[in-house]
């Protein structure tokens, strides 16, 4: 319609700790964000009240239908080097990945992806030998959506957080035309997924044994607590400083870290520029700062504006008095669609 109001979408990320939520006008360049809201993963009355907030009067079956970025405890996403001519072997690739990543590919469904662009791998073409292995789980599938629905979501899109964050993230090196690769981090409970990242995609990826259970110990013995359950009430909450702890915390995290970045920094020549941990719950904040210390560089910067218009993304006047801080990023790079913007621009 001529006059009609444009088209709206809700974009969605749910990770261990938060959700976040930002509905904006779909289908038109630029896109106009127009609200925000979040919520911490375990506040079931406040999500309540977001998505009581969001729905429209007429939803179907009373859903919201979202995009959402997920971020699946079992997920697989890691950078390899294949042998393109074996690809058309029926067994290749379901082998490969059993191998390199001691998973039952049978059991996942799997994507692969080219690592510099992150588009489709061209399998009949199959030139390129560094890709991105991605996937998760067949019945995580399932558990995934049927928790959406629990909580009053329809995804009409579904990914994992970690790629549309990570091919954002390259986006923005690219517009800010940085020279140096980053370390990204997915700090989780049991595990942390690692990747050095560049201009132009993921170099390495790695998948390390340490999460934020295993800080748990530590705070227990560094402080003579009687149990790991004391330990971990307060390591969640926001009585007690521990960046002062901080190095003693991570000594085991940055072990494996400096191994894999030493093993890149001495295959490339290059250095690493910048550190970023993406969905740290807010009151561990201060893990980000202690891990590029310890490694001697700084915590990436972001001039989120910018990069927004670049994408052809607009705030509304009421979103743009909100404080966008890079909490946001990952959520925003679900919202950004590069592929749209550049047709337009050859155009």
């Amino acid at each position: 319609m001529l006059f009609g109001s444009k088209p709206k979408g809700i974009y969605i990320e749910f990770t261990e700790h938060h959700r976040l939520l930002l509905k904006a006008t779909t289908g038109v360049q630029p896109v106009v964000i127009e609200e925000f809201a979040e919520c911490e993963t375990s506040d079931r009355e406040g999500w309540g009240e977001v998505i009581e907030h969001f729905i429209p009067k007429k939803a179907p079956n009373g859903l919201l239908q979202a995009n959402c970025a997920v971020y699946p405890a079992k997920r697989l996403v890691r950078r390899a080097s294949i042998e393109p001519k074996k690809l058309k072997e029926p067994t290749y690739l379901t082998e490969f990945a059993a191998s390199q990543f001691r998973i039952e590919p049978e059991n996942y469904a799997l994507a692969l992806l080219n690592a510099t662009n992150g588009k489709d791998y061209d399998i009949a073409a199959a030139a390129e030998k560094d890709v991105m292995i991605c996937g998760m789980p067949k019945t995580e599938i399932d558990e995934v959506q049927d928790h959406l629905l629990e909580v009053q979501v329809y995804p009409e899109r579904l990914e994992l957080g970690s790629l549309s964050t990570l091919g954002g993230l390259a986006d923005y090196l690219k517009f800010k035309k940085s020279k140096s690769p980053i370390v990204v981090l997915e700090l989780e409970m049991n595990a942390t997924h690692s990747f050095i990242l560049s201009a132009d995609g993921v170099e390495a990826s790695r998948l390390l044994p340490q999460g934020l259970n295993a800080m748990i110990p530590v705070v227990q013995k560094e402080l003579g607590l009687k149990d790991e359950e004391s330990a971990r009430k307060l390591f969640f909450s926001n009585t007690f400083d521990f960046t002062g702890m901080g190095p003693s915390l991570i000594k085991r995290l940055l072990n494996e870290l400096q191994s894999s970045i030493g093993f890149y920094e001495v295959q490339t020549g290059q250095s690493i520029g910048n550190v970023l941990c993406v969905n740290l719950p807010p009151k561990l904040d201060w893990l980000e700062s202690t891990i590029a210390g310890q490694l001697g560089v700084d915590v990436l910067s972001f001039d989120l504006p910018s990069w927004l218009e670049s994408r052809g993304i607009t705030l509304s006047e009421s979103a743009a008095a909100m404080e966008l801080t890079r909490k946001w990023f990952g959520l925003l790079s679900l919202v950004a669609r590069y592929d749209a913007l550049e047709t337009e621009q050859k155009e």
